[in-house]
């Protein structure tokens, strides 16, 4: 699972983001294909309360959980049912004040109750939430813009150099070397190796050539 985390944490996922009051929302319909598509063998769970109801209720509001299950590991996680502005919805309306900076006079504001469309949509972002565990969009929930790339993986440069190193020709040689260069990705140290054995022997085949 630690590859596959990698590469989740390493996905920009920057275009498939909305920002809305202050928070950032992945449409889980898309982070659910994604991560099903780097861990096929995924699963979800919607954890139900004793009343068999997707959500747990308390007089501080409503909470719901999910589980994910991927390559043998099991991660948790929950969120709070909320309103537009962020306010934990309860079963009943409720208000708070405010202050309004303009007039300096505090403002009362109402918190409705929540529906089961809000239960609906919570358990979606939860999700979402969840699958950050494994690593998809982990670095929005840091608080960081981009995501960092993923550490090269370790490649075999002995069984890649030898084509190169015995290419009979022009041709043979630009065929291996590109093949070689699209098995090793963007691994920086073995692009400059697999570079050096190409000019190597290009100029051998120039120099035989000419001979």
């Amino acid at each position: 699972m630690s590859n596959s985390f990698s590469k989740l944490r390493s996905l920009n996922v920057n275009d498939r983001v909305e920002k809305k009051d202050g928070l950032t929302y992945l449409s889980w319909a898309w982070a659910w294909d994604e991560f099903k598509q780097h861990c096929p063998d995924a699963t979800y769970e919607v954890v139900k309360a004793p009343s068999g109801l997707p959500y747990f209720e308390s007089e501080a509001g409503a909470m719901v959980f999910t589980k994910v299950t991927a390559g043998g590991e099991t991660h948790e996680m929950w969120l709070p049912v909320m309103d537009g502005k962020n306010k934990a919805m309860q079963s009943k309306p409720y208000t708070y004040m405010v202050r309004d900076w303009k007039t300096k006079q505090s403002v009362e504001k109402t918190v409705d109750a929540y529906t089961m469309f809000d239960i609906n949509k919570t358990i979606m972002r939860c999700l979402v939430k969840n699958l950050a565990m494994f690593g998809l969009a982990l670095y929005i929930y840091a608080g960081e813009d981009l995501p960092e790339e993923a550490p090269p993986e370790p490649v075999d440069l002995d069984a890649l150099l030898v084509p190169i190193q015995q290419a009979a020709d022009m041709d043979a040689l630009k065929r291996d070397y590109i093949a070689a260069v699209k098995a090793v990705g963007n691994n920086p140290d073995a692009l400059k190796v697999l570079e050096s054995a190409k000019d190597s022997r290009k100029a051998e085949l120039m120099g035989a050539s000419n001979a």
